[in-house]
């Protein structure tokens, strides 16, 4: 008996069928992602990495071979709804905490456990190895914290990932940091998959 991942495979599944649906004329002119129409690809970068997207039977490549959404289902499917929805608004020039996003107190303690906690405990101990995964991954270095880095998330969408090393009194700590035009393009739990899928893509850097 096949057992099928839920969790994963389920809504992978569901968004497929969207996608075979879209209009993809329509979805460039909304979305700003390019169709290359002679190849029946959408051209889209995440995390620096750009990835073939083809339609109407979805696969996944990237230039150069390599990139973390290519075995990440979570990603291709964020990718997926890139594509389908609407280009984000201009970036404002601030940066919010998931607590100040719309919702964001609903999906907090989810949100600091898989994401802030995982970063602090993951990236916080090896911080030179951090510099350098986040710099392979197009990042800018930012004054804040030991350690901290912007990065460009999707085309117009940065976040900004932020630790303290901790000593023998205070455990290592993290700090995530989402652009003002997130919100008008996602909601608060597709944040916590945003910095889920930026911390996944940084320790595969490492």
């Amino acid at each position: 008996m096949e057992v099928v991942n839920h969790k994963e495979q389920v809504p992978f599944e569901h968004y497929c069928r969207m996608w075979r649906k879209l209009d993809p004329h329509a979805a460039a002119a909304r979305s700003g992602v390019p169709f290359d129409e002679a190849a029946g690809t959408f051209r889209v970068t995440l995390l620096g990495v750009a990835y073939r997207l083809s339609w109407p039977e979805f696969a996944i490549t990237a230039e150069g071979g390599e990139g973390f959404a290519l075995q990440s289902v979570p990603a291709q499917i964020l990718l997926m709804r890139c594509v389908s929805g609407a280009a984000p608004a201009p970036f404002g020039g601030r940066f919010l905490t998931f607590r100040e996003t719309p919702w964001g107190d609903h999906y907090l303690k989810p949100f600091t456990g898989r994401c802030l906690n995982r970063a602090a405990f993951t990236f916080a101990p090896r911080l030179a190895a951090f510099r350098a995964a986040m710099s392979a991954m197009g990042g800018v270095p930012v004054p804040h914290g030991d350690a901290a880095f912007q990065v460009e998330f999707l085309p117009g969408l940065y976040m900004q990932i932020i630790l303290w090393e901790g000593d023998d009194e205070f455990p290592p700590n993290s700090q995530i940091l989402f652009s003002d035009n997130f919100p008008a393009v996602f909601a608060a739990e597709d944040l916590v998959v945003c910095a889920d899928i930026l911390i996944g893509d940084g320790k595969c850097h490492m």
